[in-house]
């Protein structure tokens, strides 16, 4: 393997010696490990199987609940209030998606403390439950459920792999979305399914191809403050804390992305269609945008309600909450990170370049800072402008608010998880090494 080595750009330059062949990719096959169905994961911009993972036939465990199963009635669901809860955890950190962390990053590199080993890809972003415990899913099928110690609590089977990033409300129900096309709650207290919802009716369920992918559900979950769950599929979805079906709205491709919402309830999705979508509380369209490819890229609302999106079209778009286009920023390749807003208003997103941007409100470019591969992973900002963010470089990395090298950790594998941090300071992110990891300050 051939080695180069890599400027880092920012104020503080930093050189790093990565392979080449990470710069120099046939890009025909994938673009990332989002692109490769089953267990298999972006090399060299091709879908192989890793000899330590599964292989082409292999199964994985049946959902706890097994298809076509009745489940328990949705109607004596009681989810409780939980002290010092928020009403809900969930991807980005809130339906807006802003991103934004109340507690800071360390300020000086951090340490593994542990690592804990599921059996596939960890690209889901961690969440944080009312006892402390860490919640995560797994190319394994399983939502895994951790102890702040790192050891296994226990665990949701699905029928195959999960994207989705876990979404808790009240403290009390956990929502998990599975590529076998269904979006589970789970009581948290008890460790058991209360319900299921099957998105779509795509004939196959499990498998490699457009249409056997059109009804998983890797977007989200959102959760509004009234309890309804907003995820995508084939459609964009708002199901009832019940479990019931409150509204569909068909899209013309897959919704990979988790929605986020506006302070009216509108609900504003992307889809693979090259379209971003502004749904009302009552599921009728109020408008769309069409950008010039596919819509992966989850939205953030900033406070004055400006919408910023990321495509496949290399753009990063700033919308009105009525849908006109404010501004459009080129970057150098698809994105596929929610962009994170700053108490400033700066936003922060990675690209397919490699390259993590800081963007002003106004549509012009504050800083870039260059890693070694393709940036997946959202970034989190914390109160002081601190980015952190993970990259195919197989890095965890922290930037000062002007865009300066601060710290970073290697692990094990592309890191597209998106990181969270807890109240202690600790920070959670996984891995494509198959592990979730804690790392703290000393």
């Amino acid at each position: 393997m051939k080695w180069a080595t890599v400027i880092l750009a920012g104020t503080g330059a930093l050189a790093m010696v990565v392979p080449a062949c990470i710069l120099h990719q046939d890009l025909t096959a994938c673009l990332s490990d989002r692109d490769c169905k089953l267990d298999r994961i972006c090399d060299a911009g091709h879908c192989v199987w890793p000899p330590t993972r599964p292989k082409p036939g292999a199964k994985l465990a049946p959902p706890t609940v097994p298809a076509g199963a009745p489940m328990p009635a949705a109607t004596t669901v009681i989810v409780p209030e939980v002290a010092g809860a928020p009403g809900g955890i969930m991807f980005r950190f809130g339906p807006e998606h802003r991103g934004r962390s109340a507690v800071r990053v360390p300020a000086k590199k951090p340490e593994i403390a542990w690592s804990y080993e599921t059996r596939g890809t960890v690209t889901s972003s961690p969440a944080l439950g009312p006892d402390g415990s860490v919640l995560v899913g797994s190319h394994d099928g399983d939502l895994h459920v951790v102890s702040r110690e790192g050891k296994a609590l226990w665990r949701f089977s699905t029928g195959d792999l999960i994207f989705s990033s876990p979404a808790i409300f009240r403290g009390a129900v956990a929502y998990i979305g599975s590529d076998d096309d269904n979006l589970y709650a789970l009581d948290l207290a008890n460790h058991r399914p209360l319900w299921r919802y099957r998105v779509g009716a795509c004939p196959h369920t499990v498998g490699v191809g457009p249409e056997v992918s059109r009804c998983d559900v890797d977007a989200g979950p959102t959760i509004g403050s009234n309890g309804i769950i907003y995820t995508g599929g084939d459609a964009i979805y708002a199901i009832n804390p019940d479990g019931t079906l409150r509204w569909r709205y068909a899209t013309g491709g897959h919704v990979s992305s988790a929605p986020a919402l506006l302070p009216d309830g509108t609900v504003i999705a992307g889809s693979q269609d090259n379209v971003v979508y502004a749904i009302g509380p009552d599921g009728t369209k109020r408008w769309d945008f069409r950008a010039g490819n596919d819509v992966e890229s989850a939205p953030a609302l900033a406070d004055d309600g400006t919408i910023y999106v990321g495509s496949d079209d290399e753009k990063l778009y700033a919308l009105s909450p009525t849908g006109q286009l404010l501004w459009a920023f080129n970057t150098g390749g698809d994105i596929r990170a929610a962009p994170a807003v700053g108490l400033d208003g700066t936003i922060y997103v990675g690209a397919f370049d490699a390259s993590m941007y800081a963007i002003r409100k106004d549509g012009t470019l504050a800083w870039t800072f260059r890693t070694g591969d393709r940036i997946v992973s959202s970034a989190l900002v914390d109160a002081d402008g601190t980015i952190l963010f993970g990259s195919q470089d197989d890095r965890l990395y922290a930037l000062d608010n002007k865009g300066q090298h601060r710290w970073s950790v290697e692990l094990g594998g592309d890191v597209d998880s998106s990181p969270v941090i807890a109240a202690d300071g600790t920070i959670y992110v996984g891995s494509d090494d198959r592990k979730l990891y804690a790392l703290r300050a000393r």
